[in-house]
């Protein structure tokens, strides 16, 4: 089916969208991509009261089988063609959580199918992509709501009450971090092969370049490839640099740097081991690092406190922390602590024995908070029954996201760039200009960008 005769079948299903839900109307969804993280964010989706799925669609059928089954004893419809899904009238909303390239064109149809639109993170796989899908939420009038799960998290909520209140002091320096260790080969590569049953693999590569079949491009390994997703900076970066604007009241920065390196070249994939970028927004500096040769990140341990993604006695692997003329505030998934700093004096020889005579400029505080996958889902559904956006809205996605890829290309490049927010686009650069958008395989090539 041509995308026009696509749309056009389908424009009258915007009519039953527009309708306003009320609190006792069942909210009928469907699922786009039934891997694991598809079916948890949509198991905490199906929380909300009065909430059904009515279909399961993936290009792996044991995956839209296993969906149907555990979210909907069986009863959900099974399809491998989101288009076939997208069909259905009774569908209020879907939620896409592909691999990373296919996040924009279910989106986009999506929406102009008349549907609501929860999309897992990131936002899109180019900043181009991430554009179209704005202006199609805009143009459609309905719902495009980003799986940054962190915007629903009240920990995250209190940090940005923390430093917006001056409780920490100015904060001028924002460090991200991401760390694992994949050291020596925990990737390997592996032959080609041909693709396990009940896979359409053509349209498992969809928009992405020709490749023949090959496990690690496949369900979890698929991120290390840049065909299919971003890196690490737009799989755990993407998290933590939106939570960083919505702490920082931030968008987007204006110049950026960086550089990326391979480190274990044996390993499958093509994606930087270590990325080092940095950022430079309107009154502060932000650092972002993703070193997946060692697990520690940064930072030291309170007792008691648990860490996101914390193995052994010892690492902090992911976080963010905002440095500030009275104390440090360190944040992850699920806590945060403050870190003061102690009255200016004389430094110490050794460390006191007694610390009952120092003096700190703000206080000591920890908060042992909680991941909120299921709560930021079941906010979608907020939102699809009073029918109006809420302060989690598509330019949060696509920003969050978008700055992400300005420090891959940075380093792809090796050079500092210069963003411009209101057009994006870089300053008289048609070099890193040509790296915001890529080429749609045919006949996948069902939006335009």
């Amino acid at each position: 089916m041509e995308r026009r005769d696509f749309v056009a079948a389908t424009a009258w299903t915007a009519l039953s969208a527009s309708r306003v839900l009320g609190a006792n109307d069942r909210v009928i969804v469907g699922l786009i991509g039934c891997g694991g993280r598809g079916r948890q964010v949509m198991r905490g989706l199906l929380q909300a009261p009065n909430t059904e799925l009515a279909a399961a669609c993936d290009v792996y059928d044991p995956n839209a089988e296993r969906a149907s089954k555990d979210l909907a004893g069986g009863r959900a419809r099974t399809l491998k063609d989101f288009r076939r899904l997208l069909e259905i009238k009774e569908v209020d909303a879907v939620m896409v959580s592909t691999p990373d390239h296919w996040h924009s064109i279910p989106t986009v149809l999506g929406l102009e199918a008349g549907k609501h639109v929860y999309v897992e993170k990131p936002f899109a796989l180019t900043i181009r992509e991430g554009r179209a899908m704005v202006e199609a939420a805009r143009r459609t009038k309905r719902i495009l709501f980003p799986g940054t799960q962190h915007r629903s998290a009240p920990h995250i909520a209190e940090a940005a009450r923390i430093v917006r209140s001056g409780e920490i002091g100015d904060v001028s320096f924002v460090r991200v971090w991401n760390s694992g260790n994949i050291a020596p080969n925990i990737q390997k590569k592996v032959p080609d092969s041909d693709p396990p049953p009940g896979l359409d693999w053509d349209f498992y590569l969809g928009p992405s370049p020709q490749a023949p079949f090959n496990r690690m491009r496949f369900l979890t390994n698929y991120r290390v490839f840049s065909d299919y997703a971003g890196g690490y900076i737009t799989d755990y970066g993407n998290h933590r640099i939106d939570s960083v604007h919505q702490i920082m009241g931030a968008s987007s920065p204006h110049t950026i740097s960086a550089v990326g390196r391979r480190l274990c070249p044996e390993n499958a994939g093509d994606i930087f081991d270590l990325h080092l970028a940095t950022y430079q927004y309107p009154g502060f500096i932000m650092e972002y690092a993703a070193s997946w040769v060692n697990s520690h990140g940064i930072g030291g341990r309170s007792p008691g406190m648990k860490y996101y993604g914390m193995r052994g006695l010892y690492n902090r692997p992911h976080g963010f922390a905002f440095y500030g003329t009275k104390a440090a505030l360190y944040v992850d998934r699920i806590g945060y602590e403050i870190f003061p700093e102690v009255e200016p004096g004389p430094p110490y020889a050794s460390p006191p024995a007694d610390e009952s005579g120092l003096k700190y400029r703000a206080e000591r505080k920890t908060f042992q908070g909680a991941d909120a996958t299921a709560e930021h889902a079941q906010n979608f559904i907020k939102q699809v029954r009073i029918g109006t956006k809420g302060a989690v809205d598509e330019m949060v996605g696509h920003t969050a996201t978008a700055t992400c890829h300005l420090g891959t290309i940075a380093a792809k490049l090796g050079r500092t760039l210069h963003w411009n927010a209101e057009k994006e686009d870089f300053e008289d650069d048609a070099e890193a200009s040509r790296l915001l958008a890529r080429e749609l395989r045919k006949p996948y090539d069902l939006i335009r960008i």
